[in-house]
């Protein structure tokens, strides 16, 4: 086995998808399968179980993760020890993102990291808001994007980016473009498409419930973009940041209802773990991460 077999490896127990790993690696998904044959007939066991139809790891197969992670951080630091420039930061910055923090949050990030720190490589995870917090407090990123709730994360440190409203999005055209009453009479009369977890979820949950509200619910998915897909398919009125309706591909087609004071506003941005901890080179990528976030005038509004 080699370090590109391993880092494959890596990758594809992080999506667990033959897919998108293979796409993340710019391989075919045939060719990385038989790259993972190859690591099994070559440990002598099951690493992937793929006896359903979604792709998971067996217990020699966690076991072997660890292991790829460990060689490919070993890795890193001897790349950075035999620098012949000792003071350069190199290595990988793990970042975990929605499809939204892309092209919202990341962007000013991105760049002023690489221009102070221009060895670092970024390696970006997307998925579902609501999965960034697992994502640090597994390992599998240094650095996310979130709601940040009103209390915070134990053992996370958090910096506010943006502050941006919670409404609901109506596609343009479609059936819902004109709705009339309170929040509570919206709600109970016109089909929603709500985020299955995550902080919007909570809110609306803990906001409908206190008022004896019985909401007609349309869809749940997973992901802000999701919500907005099936939105505009004119099956319901869909729950979003607003900050959402206003970047990147939705700033158009859609018709904005306010979605009341209640449920207040999302404080959009990253969190991290609050002890710096790893091998040298994990430690020196994290210092270099919290330079730009401490150092950097964020917005406040979005």
């Amino acid at each position: 086995m080699d370090f590109y077999e391993l880092e494959a490896f890596v990758t594809l127990s992080r999506t667990l998808h033959f897919g998108h790993a293979a796409a993340k690696i710019n391989l075919s998904p045939s060719a990385l399968s038989r790259m993972i044959a190859r690591l099994e007939e070559e440990t002598g066991t099951e690493l992937l179980d793929r006896s359903n139809r979604e792709v998971s790891l067996t217990e020699n197969g966690k076991i072997f993760m660890k292991f790829a992670q460990d060689i490919l951080k070993k890795r890193e630091d001897l790349a950075s020890s035999l620098s012949k420039d000792q003071g350069r930061t190199t290595g990988t910055l793990h970042v975990y993102a929605s499809v939204t923090a892309c092209y919202t949050v990341l962007p000013q990030f991105i760049k002023l990291l690489t221009k102070k720190y221009p060895y670092i490589q970024l390696s970006v995870e997307t998925g579902d808001p609501a999965g960034a917090l697992a994502a640090v407090r597994e390992g599998r990123a240094a650095l996310a994007v979130d709601a940040i709730p009103d209390d915070g994360y134990a053992s996370m440190e958090t910096i506010s980016v943006f502050k941006t409203p919670l409404v609901y999005a109506a596609a343009a055209g479609g059936p819902y473009t004109e709705v009339s009453g309170s929040p509570q009479d919206i709600i109970s009369s016109v089909p929603l498409v709500l985020p299955k977890a995550g902080l919007a979820r909570e809110r609306f949950d803990k906001w409908t419930k206190s008022r004896n509200v019985h909401p007609i619910i349309a869809a749940e998915t997973e992901g802000n973009e999701a919500i907005l897909a099936i939105a505009q398919l004119g099956l319901g009125i869909g729950l979003v940041p607003r900050i959402v309706l206003e970047n990147g591909p939705y700033k158009s087609g859609f018709v904005i209802h306010a979605a009341g004071n209640a449920l207040g506003y999302y404080n959009v941005g990253f969190i991290r773990r609050t002890e710096i901890t790893g091998t040298q080179s994990e430690r020196r990528i994290q210092e270099a991460a919290c330079d730009i976030l401490h150092t950097t005038q964020w917005s406040t509004n979005g």
